[in-house]
């Protein structure tokens, strides 16, 4: 019969290795949700970048059957397509916004749209198109 001072003794880990371990995975996890979180944001704000463009194209598509005095109209407030509106996920947090300036001796307009959102972080982001509109309409020349 061995005695005590015979029998081979387990191996284990020490507390200090057990404690860098426990560092180098919250380290890893830390990194790794940070990260993760970023792309979530990213993912999110390519998603409304995608929704805000189809409400421009919408409300500039609306906006070429204009007469000239309807597109002169600097009272005029767009107004978001409902069926954009009808989604929840868009409802209330886009606003759409129309600049008339007139440009070429009051013979065109440039009518600029503007859609702006709040991402989920609350950062306010904003997109515009720009377009042009003459008074005598698409093939109207410009000429001294």
């Amino acid at each position: 019969m061995p005695t005590a001072n015979q029998l081979p003794r387990a191996r284990a880990f020490t507390l200090v290795e057990v404690t860098m371990a426990v560092m180098i995975m919250a380290l890893a996890l830390t990194t790794s949700l940070a990260a993760l979180q970023r792309a979530f944001l990213q993912l999110d704000t390519a998603r409304n970048l995608g929704i805000a463009a189809n409400v421009l194209q919408c409300e500039m598509e609306k906006e070429r059957l204009f007469t000239w005095a309807q597109a002169s109209n600097a009272g005029y407030a767009p107004v978001i397509d409902p069926s954009f509106s009808r989604n929840p996920a868009i409802a209330g947090r886009f606003t759409l916004s129309r600049a008339v300036a007139t440009v070429h001796a009051g013979q065109t307009l440039q009518i600029t749209l503007t859609v702006t959102w709040r991402s989920y972080d609350g950062r306010s982001i904003a997109r515009s198109y720009t377009s042009y509109y003459t008074q005598g309409g698409l093939y109207a020349y410009l000429y001294n």
